[in-house]
């Protein structure tokens, strides 16, 4: 220990924090007759009262401070051993010690303080203008139980402000993990809206140009194909680093049209493709509509990109006791057996995969956002049923 006043004003708080301290140091007074009794800091260059108990007006408060060269608690720290006697004017070892002298005590006991991990805290004492019996070991040994008692409080004290720091520090770098995010967030999607812009403006302005006009729709898929990709970035990094995959849950009355746009779209923007639907929602949902709107682009996205070319890709969606039921199949090659248990996990992509074709995160999202709704993601695939990607989550009902 240090004696900055800082490390001081510590210990002496750390010490007040412990309720059982002033009943401990009556009880003393009380079976030893003793006048004064304290828990003291003690270290080489200091002696600091933590907490006294006195009925003799010896005069010290709680951060009182004694020459610690003038105490025999610098005696009992050097040797770690208890100091007592129980009447210093006719012992032979303490009679002309300079301690019981100056400060005209008869009857004294100090015992070490020592912390769970070996460091040495301070003393458990007491003294008394007039002679009393402390040297017995029935009060040695209530000295000792009470010392280790408050070594035990104290080494508690010190890990739970360890930990109450440790999270302190934790909830600031969640912030700024939080804040990282968002602005990584902001500063990729700048760039790419405005590359969206230029080519909504090629479109309107050259509508007669076919180079143009292609070059405009090639910006446009690009866009929203980075657009994808930076979501599924920002959502790997929230549910890595940040607070999770996060939901705004809401009741959600017409699930089926919600799910309705996302092909809408994916019909649109892969005209060659042959969606098959069959969503039957017909009871108000609670749930993240966004979230399952993005849900099913990624699983469609991924049967685009695996899925046979010209073979139809199939969508269902049900609510079934509660749970909605949500799944994609697409015919093709299909998983390697095992392949099937790393489909879910971030940047895997099969060895056969086309470079270029993305990060590897779409279907690990849906399996985080199955998640946070209280659901899960399955996937079977064989080359007599193709694949298919299944959601069940619990979304319930509409409140």
């Amino acid at each position: 220990m240090t004696d900055s006043q800082q490390e001081i004003a510590r210990d002496v708080a750390a010490v007040a924090r412990i309720s059982a301290v002033p009943a401990l140091l009556r009880l003393i007074c009380q079976n030893t007759g003793m006048g004064f009794a304290a828990v003291a800091r003690v270290t080489d260059g200091s002696w600091t009262a933590c907490a006294v108990q006195d009925d003799i007006a010896f005069g010290l408060l709680p951060g009182g401070q004694l020459p610690v060269e003038t105490t025999l608690c610098r005696e009992s720290r050097a040797a770690r051993l208890p100091v007592v006697f129980d009447h210093a004017s006719q012992d032979p070892l303490y009679r002309d010690h300079h301690t019981p002298r100056l400060y005209k005590i008869e009857s004294y006991i100090s015992v070490p303080i020592v912390l769970p991990d070996g460091q040495y805290f301070g003393n458990l004492c007491a003294i008394d203008p007039r002679p009393r019996k402390v040297s017995d070991q029935r009060t040695l040994a209530m000295f000792t139980a009470f010392a280790q008692l408050i070594a035990s409080q104290l080494d508690s004290e010190d890990r739970q402000r360890a930990f109450e720091s440790a999270l302190a520090d934790e909830r600031a770098v969640s912030e700024l993990r939080e804040q990282f995010i968002a602005v990584l967030g902001h500063d990729l999607r700048n760039p790419l809206a405005v590359v969206g812009a230029t080519a909504q403006l090629m479109l309107r302005r050259r509508a007669e140009d076919l180079d143009l006009l292609r070059m405009g729709h090639g910006l446009q898929a690009a866009t929203r194909r980075m657009s994808r990709l930076i979501d599924d970035v920002l959502d790997f990094a929230r549910g890595r680093l940040g607070s999770g995959m996060g939901l705004a849950l809401a009741d959600e009355p017409d699930l089926g049209a919600a799910l309705r746009e996302v092909l809408t779209e994916a019909r649109t923007a892969h005209p060659q493709d042959v969606f098959v639907d069959d969503i039957r929602i017909d009871v108000p949902a609670r749930c993240d509509r966004a979230r399952l709107q993005q849900l099913l682009s990624n699983l469609v996205g991924n049967a685009i990109a695996h899925g046979a070319p010209g073979r139809p890709i199939r969508v269902s969606a049900s609510v079934e006791e509660g749970g909605l039921r949500l799944s994609v199949a697409n015919e093709g090659e299909p998983i390697a057996a095992e392949y099937l248990p790393k489909v879910f996990e971030p940047y895997w992509r099969p060895a056969t995969s086309t470079p270029g074709g993305g990060l590897g995160l779409g279907l690990y999202i849906c399996a985080q956002i199955a998640k946070a709704h209280g659901g899960s993601m399955q996937v079977r695939s064989s080359a007599a049923e193709g694949t298919c990607f299944e959601a069940w989550l619990p979304v319930g009902t509409a409140r």
